[in-house]
């Protein structure tokens, strides 16, 4: 059985202290939801705030990337290292918006993810399909293409320690959803894939999030799938009460 996780990805909101009132106001709501794993993924600049916030709580802190290299000439960037030292647990990597917005090739992807475990975090590691490969019925071909990427050169040891998150990259934003149906296809292709290249035991142990506009009132339809472990929460996390909502529905 594996365990439920839903993580909040804030993306570029909230300052230090705003986020520092709200991880106070989230440990509260969450302290009695102990069988669904919390993680919240604060900008950068607030990263050591939260994690000190939810230091023994139970709910961890993730980066939203991470650079490939430890350190070097790469303004504006941020290491493994430096996330780790600020108290991240996990880092999210090869988001959609990183992908599209940014031009993160799967090959970074790949040398990212190699660079987290490297620090000591767990990648939760984004793939989906663009709503032009989705009507050309590419989604497949899609997700096998970035999850090779995303275990490339990954041991056994280090791939029990991934998350994958599942992104329609169609949904997030469009005011278009995916239905739950839809999302149950692409997760059971997903760990269909990883128990063909790792094996049936990493492929049923692996944790599969979905990430397509995830409420409060769209939740616990999309939870209830059998090969949906959690939700990698965007815009509906930045309010303590709706994310713990969302959270709950894992149970």
């Amino acid at each position: 059985m594996r365990t439920p996780l839903v993580a909040g990805n804030w993306k570029m909101f909230k300052g230090a202290a705003e986020a520092v009132a709200y991880a106070k106001v989230f440990r509260a709501l969450a302290k009695d939801l102990t069988t669904v794993e919390l993680v919240i993924a604060p900008p950068f600049t607030a990263v050591h705030g939260v994690a000190d916030a939810l230091r023994n709580s139970g709910i961890a802190t993730a980066g939203q990337d991470c650079h490939w290299e430890k350190d070097g000439a790469f303004t504006g960037a941020v290491s493994a290292p430096m996330l780790k030292e600020a108290g991240a647990e996990l880092v999210i990597l090869g988001h959609s918006e990183r992908r599209r917005v940014f031009g993160d090739t799967d090959a970074d992807v790949t040398r990212k993810i190699h660079a987290a475990y490297a620090a000591g975090l767990a990648p939760i590691a984004c793939v989906g399909e663009t709503l032009e490969e989705r009507e050309a019925s590419r989604t497949f071909e899609v997700l096998d293409t970035q999850l090779k990427a995303v275990i490339d050169g990954v041991s056994g040891e280090q791939f029990a320690q991934m998350v994958i998150a599942y992104e329609p990259v169609w949904a997030i934003g469009t005011g278009r959803n995916a239905t739950p149906e839809q999302a149950q296809e692409a997760h059971a292709h997903i760990r269909g894939r990883l128990r063909a290249w790792l094996g049936a035991d990493a492929a049923d142990k692996c944790q599969i999030l979905y990430g397509g506009s995830v409420k409060p009132d769209n939740a616990r339809a999309i939870l209830q799938q059998p090969d949906v472990d959690g939700a990698l929460v965007g815009g509906a996390s930045l309010d303590p009460h709706g994310f713990f909502t969302i959270a709950s529905a894992a149970r």
